[in-house]
């Protein structure tokens, strides 16, 4: 078994007497590609933001290479810098260029000099093909190509796990392909991942484990051509059906 990088345990998180995620357990080991499916108002944005600390659960354990960083003794903010989140918005800062947005963290965050920041920066736009656009602005990019500028930022100072929640919902259908793609090529250069998807069929070609959640439950977890092709509960045959009516599988 590879190096548990990710381990969520118990993870309880209530807003107000509503109960979100319900003793949610999840685990992500070195170089694999864990993936969240469920219908809109399951858990899995909930759960992302709970792992990146930017919600205070309620009871259980997140821990990050072994440390419990849920532990309120634990300086959130450093926790942080070990983990690269993409939301399904861009977030990019509209007055900076997109190299500077690349950069940002890097030098502030991290202490990266400046020509060194540029140089990563630089080389992992090449990698997506946007070297030419390191001095457009946002506002000048296509919606694939913003949100492919929101991955390379998440990159940029090398994070321990990358957390991606649902990054294609907010794109025209001919956008999703080239921002899976990039995944998809991440994924294949051995980058810890969770995220959040509705893309099954993209979810069945990349994901090393799917976890199902429901009502804030984590229903099931195994291989995408189980948990994808013969569900061991009803609960998940319920969801798929709706995915294949939806014809997303």
């Amino acid at each position: 078994m590879s190096e548990q990088v990710l381990q969520v345990r118990g993870l309880v998180k209530d807003y107000g007497e509503r109960r979100v995620l319900d003793g949610v357990d999840v685990a992500v080991g070195e170089h694999e590609i864990v993936v969240l499916i469920g219908a809109s108002g399951s858990g899995k944005s909930t759960l992302l933001r709970c792992v990146n600390l930017l919600e205070e659960i309620d009871d259980g354990q997140i821990l990050l290479d072994g440390q419990d960083v849920s532990d309120p003794r634990v300086d959130p903010d450093l926790a942080r810098r070990r983990m690269g989140v993409v939301f399904q918005s861009y977030n990019l800062f509209p007055h900076l260029s997109v190299l500077d947005n690349v950069t940002l963290a890097p030098r502030v965050v991290h202490g990266l000099g400046r020509a060194e920041a540029e140089e990563r920066g630089r080389a992992l736009l090449a990698r997506v093909g946007l070297a030419d656009r390191a001095g457009s602005y946002p506002d000048r990019l296509s919606g694939g190509q913003q949100q492919r500028v929101a991955i390379v930022r998440a990159l940029a100072y090398e994070p321990r796990l990358l957390l991606l929640d649902e990054i294609t919902s907010a794109l025209d259908p001919e956008l999703v392909g080239e921002v899976l793609a990039l995944v998809r090529e991440l994924a294949e250069q051995g980058t810890t991942i969770l995220m959040a998807t509705h893309e099954m069929g993209f979810a069945r070609q990349v994901a090393d484990r799917v976890c199902f959640l429901d009502g804030g439950v984590l229903v099931e977890s195994g291989p995408p051509e189980r948990v994808l092709v013969d569900p061991e509960h009803d609960r998940t045959w319920q969801f798929l059906r709706r995915v294949i009516q939806a014809g997303r599988l």
